[in-house]
């Protein structure tokens, strides 16, 4: 009998046992659970306030990038302005170079004509001064005779307006 007494249910064992683990799941769910819940608590509050501060931060960087975008675009279109100035003051002061060579050509032609009338009288001048020589010791020869010099005067000029008119 005795090996059947070690086999055996025991009755107010079983009560003690399902007593004991009461009292045991008691004390736990009154001194470890709710702590552990509180802090599960806790830590999903946390969690869920990184999830928050990250869309947020998402959404200052989408704002960031909207608005550098936009202030990309808008130094482009001053980059843009810039150099349509910069050409248009380019062609401007090609311009003024180029007509302030053309004035300074004009200028150095101008003079180049007047120097040019200047020889050209000279030149008549001398040759003029070449033929009344000549043509007074001409006369002087012809006439067998010396002439006044007014005589002289007279008869170059009456000769060099003759051929004046001629050209």
């Amino acid at each position: 009998m005795q090996a059947l007494e070690v086999i055996s249910i025991n009755l107010w064992n079983v009560l003690i046992s399902l007593a004991n683990l009461t009292i045991l799941f008691l004390l736990i769910k009154k001194f470890l659970y709710k702590p552990v819940k509180k802090v599960m608590a806790a830590r999903q509050e946390a969690i869920a306030a990184q999830y928050r501060a990250a869309d947020e931060a998402e959404k200052a960087a989408k704002a960031d990038q909207a608005l550098y975008a936009e202030k990309l675009s808008g130094a482009q279109a001053e980059v843009d302005s810039m150099l349509q100035d910069a050409t248009v003051n380019a062609a401007r002061r090609g311009d003024r170079i180029v007509a302030d060579a053309q004035n300074k050509a004009d200028g150095i032609i101008r003079q180049a004509q007047t120097e040019a009338e200047m020889e050209k009288k000279k030149a008549q001048a001398t040759i003029r001064r070449e033929i009344t020589d000549v043509s007074a010791a001409l006369a002087e020869k012809l006439l067998g005779r010396e002439m006044t010099e007014g005589d002289h005067r007279a008869m170059i000029d009456s000769f060099l307006d003759g051929i004046g008119d001629e050209q």
